[in-house]
């Protein structure tokens, strides 16, 4: 009895056998793993939206709502008249002040300030080519009453040119400081030494587009004859009380004749 409580002891108890419950491993049972205590907090259920109102998402606003931003009624309307509010034959000024009061109005609503902006480029484009295209028939028209015009009107013409912009403000200028000049010497001298120079100085021109001084020479000197002339004509056909009392019968037919020199070495050939 005490043999058989000994080899009882001597031998080794036998390992417990645990059921996997996720499954072998190598044809080895395994001991399930222990479970970690995770502390969790309630689940949120409602999602954050911006602007969530009954039109929030739709209408290709990705989620933004226009709820409180006042939106323009006629901003759909295709006519850039009608949408803005202005008639066809409004000036340009009255068109933009149309477009930046409605910006002003309905500012914050995407689609609104695009069909305004829209509209407002639309009226000037189509106003800016009806402008072109008007200069460009002018021209045409007059091309077309020069060619039709008789045989003396075009040989006439042939002597006359229209030279570069800058060109006629310079010579403007040039015998406008003539004239003035010579109103302001009036009282001490006549205006014989301002003739002169504005007499050389066409001849300059002229003979600068001619290349022939003689041409050019005879050409000025006509041309100061025939404008002293008709102002002499032209003077005493003038109210008195539209000329100031220093001003004499000289001064003003030599104004007239700067004009004709003016004239004359700006636009003859």
């Amino acid at each position: 009895m005490q043999a058989t409580a000994a080899l009882f002891l001597v031998r080794p108890l036998p390992r417990p056998h645990y059921r996997c419950l996720h499954g072998l491993r190598g044809g080895v049972s395994l001991a399930p793993p222990r479970r970690r205590l995770v502390a969790r907090g309630p689940r949120c259920s409602m999602s954050l939206s911006i602007g969530g109102g009954a039109g929030a998402g739709a209408g290709g606003d990705h989620g933004f709502s226009y709820e409180h931003i006042p939106v323009f009624p006629r901003y759909r309307i295709r006519d850039p008249y009608k949408l803005l509010g202005v008639d066809r034959d409004a000036a340009e000024e009255e068109i933009r002040s149309a477009r930046n009061f409605l910006i002003q109005q309905y500012a914050g609503h995407e689609p609104s300030e695009e069909a305004i902006e829209g509209a407002y480029e639309k009226i000037i484009m189509k106003s800016y080519q009806q402008r072109k295209k008007t200069k460009i028939n002018l021209k045409t028209k007059l091309k077309k009453r020069v060619e039709e015009s008789p045989s003396w009107v075009k040989a006439l013409l042939g002597y006359f040119e229209v030279p570069q912009m800058d060109i006629i403000s310079r010579r403007l200028f040039f015998f406008a400081f003539i004239a003035g000049w010579s109103i302001a010497t009036s009282a001490e001298n006549g205006p014989a030494f301002q003739l002169a120079i504005s007499l050389f100085s066409c001849i300059y021109f002229l003979n600068d587009k001619m290349k022939n001084l003689m041409r050019a020479s005879t050409t000025g000197f006509g041309v100061l004859v025939g404008g002293w002339i008709i102002g002499s004509l032209l003077v005493p056909l003038i109210p008195t009380f539209i000329i100031p009392p220093s001003w004499s019968l000289e001064l003003l037919t030599s104004l007239v004749a700067y004009v004709f020199l003016f004239l004359g070495c700006t636009f003859l050939k």
